[in-house]
């Protein structure tokens, strides 16, 4: 305890230092350094709460967020609601002795409610994972792992790596997979998703947005299809759920993903709805959490919190989308003035996500044309768990996308003001058009070389 104490005053005088230096919260716009009071006795260790002293470090302007694909914010109505459950409210929701245990479990089962009913199904038919990836793992391989005599998987070409991962897993373990093409836009071609479907296929998964180009699947077809050969259907849904109509019981699907941190909602907590009468494998096992199928102590203050985004984006998420898309559609009108430029995936007014636009850009660096835009504007060129491998996107490749193509994803989202609209349209072809201009490639186009 006296290393730690140590520590924190060593700390702290650094920080005074630089306070001292002028270096003060009006010079940047980040957040504040916490540090943890230095404690001198027990008597005062054992005061609650406790003042935590705020010392602010110099920092430049963040960029505008664009990235809301990735991840977005947590919503304000949301961590008010999850802050009493981590010091207030912070009962083990399987402990049935006592009111702590009590509180918890009651809180987590209206966000449960609350989740259920933003997707149209029965409550006690959802379960809470740490995240769409586990979500998407235990649908897959739980239910292959129950399948029979049935052998046969079918995902769309676009789908996530949280679903290829699984789906390639069991093909190495001797499971027939067929990956479904899908046509230049990014939705399943349904004539290709018939072909691959036999009496042995047991489960066909296609998401209900695909995350980089935002193209919505017709789920009602691919479930026609699946029904007719005896399928099951899995459903990625961790992007468009409130800005999509999206009723489980509307559509036939019989497992849905979902996410917290895609609406508003903290990280680390998502949920797998199943259809009562679908069985599945457990992936995780122990305590017999979640009607065994997902073992692991509850995280009571992030399911509380995803129970009031889904309440949130269910209830406003309609209007949002509509400010969204004509955001998105002023933005393109920008873009659009670029020479050699492609909108990837659905036309503006078809089937897609209302906050995102996709474009390519020819002659330029893709990494390159990020990273000049990065010190404005925080985008990508398309999933988050793709880039981290720095691989070409397998969604865009199935497309049809030129690999030479630089690409950049725009996900606009709550907090994305309307009046910065023009200003990053106009930045983003001030850009495209300077590092065009230092590049020889992009000068020399069309013209033959004579070696």
């Amino acid at each position: 305890m006296d290393r730690i104490r140590a520590g924190f005053v060593a700390a702290a005088r650094v920080i005074r230092r630089l306070s001292q230096s002028g270096l003060d919260e009006s010079r940047g716009c980040l957040p504040r350094v916490v540090l943890m009071p230095v404690l001198s006795s027990r008597a005062a260790r054992r005061r609650a709460p406790c003042s935590f002293p705020r010392y602010a470090l110099p920092v430049t302007d963040e960029p505008l967020y664009l990235d809301h694909h990735a991840t977005t914010p947590v919503d304000p109505r949301v961590l008010d609601a999850m802050l009493p459950f981590f010091r207030q409210h912070f009962g083990n929701a399987s402990s049935r002795s006592h009111g702590f245990g009590a509180k918890a479990r009651a809180a987590v089962e209206a966000a449960r409610a609350s989740v259920a009913a933003a997707i149209g199904a029965r409550s006690g038919d959802l379960i809470f994972t740490s995240g769409a990836t586990e979500s998407d793992d235990l649908a897959i391989a739980g239910r292959l792992a129950r399948a029979g005599v049935r052998d046969g998987l079918v995902v769309a070409a676009t789908e996530h790596s949280a679903v290829h991962a699984p789906a390639e897993r069991f093909a190495r373990e001797g499971g027939r997979l067929h990956v479904a093409a899908v046509d230049a836009t990014g939705r399943v071609d349904l004539a290709a998703l018939e072909a691959a479907l036999d009496e042995r296929t047991a489960l066909v998964s296609v998401a209900l947005c695909q995350s980089e180009v935002g193209a919505i699947q017709d789920l009602a077809e691919v479930v026609r299809l699946a029904r007719a050969v005896g399928a099951h259907v899995h459903c990625d849904a961790a992007q468009g759920v409130g800005y999509v109509p999206f009723d489980v019981e509307a559509l036939g699907v019989d497992l849905v993903s979902l996410s917290s941190h895609k609406i508003y909602g903290p990280k680390g907590v998502g949920a797998l709805w199943v259809r009562r009468g679908v069985a599945l494998e457990p992936r995780v096992l122990g305590g017999g959490q979640e009607k065994g199928l997902r073992s692991g102590t509850l995280n009571v203050p992030g399911i509380v919190g995803f129970g009031v985004a889904a309440t949130i984006q269910a209830t406003e998420g309609a209007n949002e989308g509509a400010r969204l898309r004509t955001m998105r559609d002023r933005l393109w009108q920008h873009l659009a003035s670029l020479e050699a430029v492609h909108l990837h995936g659905p036309a503006l007014d078809g089937p897609r996500h209302p906050g995102n636009l996709h474009v390519g850009v020819e002659g330029l660096d893709g990494e390159g044309l990020l990273l000049a835009l990065a010190p404005r504007f925080a985008l990508s060129s398309g999933s988050a768990c793709a880039s981290e491998r720095r691989a070409p996107s397998r969604a865009l490749t199935a497309m049809g996308v030129p690999k030479d193509r630089a690409t950049l994803r725009f996900g606009l989202g709550r907090e994305t003001p309307a009046d910065r609209i023009d200003e990053i349209g106009a930045h983003v072809v001030e850009v495209v058009g300077r590092l065009r201009a230092s590049s020889p490639a992009w000068r020399l186009r069309g013209e033959t070389l004579d070696w």
